[in-house]
């Protein structure tokens, strides 16, 4: 198991890191996104202020302004469209890391949490999850807001909690369950992860990363984002919300071709189930769903794999 101890010159990045957590903690109430705006300026001054941010940074920013700017519903269709595909390249160049100006900060390098895994690096990514805040800012919250959103890949029928918070948390909880048999018993039986349990002295730091950044950002772009706008595209059709949790369960297989072909299926399957809960427990649901298998894969089995 790791040794890993965090590192004292690290903790200011760790402050600015958590008052991001704690703003993406303030997404799921409405009333409360006012001040989860406020709490992210903050985090990304504060970044700035520590060098985790330069100056080029700022064109991300700017073309996230610019998207939501264009995706409001009083501009012309031509637009919002435009808006759309400016925000799906730019999400997805914050989720490589390729847009500039960005230092995230990594706590630590090689780790193996087991003697078999893989070596596993942690980050702090401050990137990546401005997509996930642009969502539930400027889209998928303006809809629990009571805000039209226009009509392209508007989510006015998929609030943050679905029929409500039982519901996503029962959802969340199927899914997760579900995901975790599907998956990790393929992964067993594919040689990709073995019986592997721990609790390293970073897992609380992982966890809070995991659940808050990591699944919420996933979740609203390929749920909240891209299953919401099939199943409407798609709602006149038979099987028509069917059909969008498969082909959002495959584009989120796809984005882990960089694992090979194992991990495209596993990720797959795992898209179905978040896919499902998202269905019955909205955005919400769909997140836990996310977070608890990663979180079973995590303390349970080898993570990331098998080396």
């Amino acid at each position: 198991m790791s040794g890993w101890t965090p590192d004292p010159t690290q903790l200011p990045s760790l402050a600015a890191w958590g008052v991001l957590c704690l703003a993406a903690a303030l997404l799921w109430w409405p009333r409360a996104q006012a001040l989860s705006a406020v709490l992210l300026a903050v985090a990304v001054g504060a970044g700035s202020s520590l060098g985790l941010l330069a100056p080029p940074a700022l064109a991300a920013f700017a073309l996230l302004g610019l998207a939501a700017w264009l995706v409001r519903p009083a501009r012309a269709k031509p637009a919002r469209i435009a808006g759309h595909a400016l925000f799906v390249v730019v999400a997805f160049a914050l989720g490589l890391h390729l847009m500039p100006g960005f230092s995230n900060p990594q706590l630590a390098d090689g780790l193996r949490l087991s003697a078999d895994a893989a070596p596993m690096s942690l980050y702090l990514n401050f990137d990546k999850p401005l997509a996930g805040f642009w969502l539930l800012l400027c889209w998928i919250g303006a809809s629990t807001r009571g805000k039209d959103v226009g009509d392209v890949a508007a989510p006015a029928h998929s609030p943050l909690v679905g029929p409500g918070w039982g519901a996503a948390l029962g959802a969340g909880a199927i899914g997760a369950g579900a995901a975790a048999l599907a998956c990790l018993g393929l992964a067993l039986l594919l040689g990709v992860v073995a019986w592997a349990p721990k609790w390293p002295g970073f897992a609380p730091l992982w966890a809070a990363n995991n659940l808050l950044l990591v699944a919420l950002t996933e979740e609203a772009m390929f749920r909240g984002y891209l299953q919401q706008a099939l199943q409407q595209r798609w709602r006149a059709l038979r099987h028509g919300d069917a059909l969008a949790i498969a082909v959002s369960a495959l584009a989120f297989g796809l984005v882990h071709a960089g694992g090979g072909a194992r991990w495209v299926l596993l990720a797959t399957l795992a898209g179905l189930a978040y896919g499902w809960a998202y269905r019955r427990g909205g955005l919400l649901g769909a997140v836990l769903a996310h977070f608890g298998l990663n979180f079973i894969h995590f303390t349970a089995f080898t993570y990331p794999m098998l080396a």
